[in-house]
């Protein structure tokens, strides 16, 4: 198994259709402990225990960051050490540049950026004295291309300084063992876009994509495990592209 004996933590993790809980399958699946971290109403405990035995739930808010060290702090209590950590929360919301007002603005970067480096600044001391570890940075195609199907210019933003701040991330802790790495997924058939899109429109954009289909939360949850294992032990301040063809560049 590729991850045995290592603990990871994902972040937004409680969906279970969504990226987090798919990575949160797999990564178990592989023998890894699982703590899941989620806000109270996404219930992380009940997730977790659809893993099964050995895995933990953790209620928490990456916006705050005392959420943040009180979450790593029970997961190092649970298990004596953090080996793996996937900041997959994030929110998206549509719109239009001149449409953005401040809340707007703050609502998607707190979690998505202020929320990665909440999350791991909590994890990095550990990691520090174990010399080694594995942050993976969820991103997104729209921080590539400049813009994506469903979420608004300020979501492109707060994906874009994902990508810089694990890059600045992978430069500072690579002397120490520690690598930083992010997943730029495409469109994927999650509850994100549940509603949002008709199912003529998907099939439209499918016909836009080399592999001929929309991503699946499985397909994210691979790139996380390669990520997290050994098999990318000389992988440190890369975006792995996991979009089907989406983009090419």
């Amino acid at each position: 198994m590729l991850l045995k004996d290592k603990v990871a933590v994902i972040t937004g993790g409680a969906g279970l259709n969504g990226l987090g809980f798919a990575t949160a399958r797999l990564m178990a699946a592989q023998g890894a402990s699982v703590a899941i971290l989620d806000l109270a109403r996404a219930e992380p405990a009940a997730a977790a225990a659809q893993l099964g035995t050995g895995h933990l739930g953790v209620v928490a808010d990456v916006t705050d960051k005392a959420s943040c060290d009180a979450a790593a702090a029970e997961v190092l209590k649970a298990f004596g050490r953090i080996d793996l950590l996937v900041n997959n929360a994030g929110i998206t919301q549509p719109g239009k540049t001149l449409e953005i007002t401040g809340p707007d603005y703050d609502r998607i970067l707190d979690v998505s950026l202020r929320g990665t480096l909440y999350m791991s600044q909590a994890v990095l001391p550990t990691m520090q004295a174990q010399h080694s570890g594995s942050i993976i940075c969820i991103s997104s195609v729209s921080a590539q291309r400049g813009g994506g199907i469903l979420g608004g210019p300020h979501y492109s933003a707060a994906k874009a300084g994902v990508l810089g701040l694990a890059r600045a991330m992978a430069r500072e802790f690579g002397p120490v063992g520690i690598r930083v790495n992010c997943i730029t997924p495409g469109l994927i058939g999650t509850d994100i876009i549940k509603g949002k899109l008709t199912e003529d429109k998907k099939a439209e954009i499918a016909e836009t994509i080399p592999l001929g289909r929309l991503g699946r939360a499985d397909d994210i949850a691979g790139a996380c495990v390669f990520l997290g294992s050994d098999l990318s032990l000389y992988c440190t301040g890369i975006t792995l592209d996991v979009n089907g063809g989406m983009l090419i560049h």
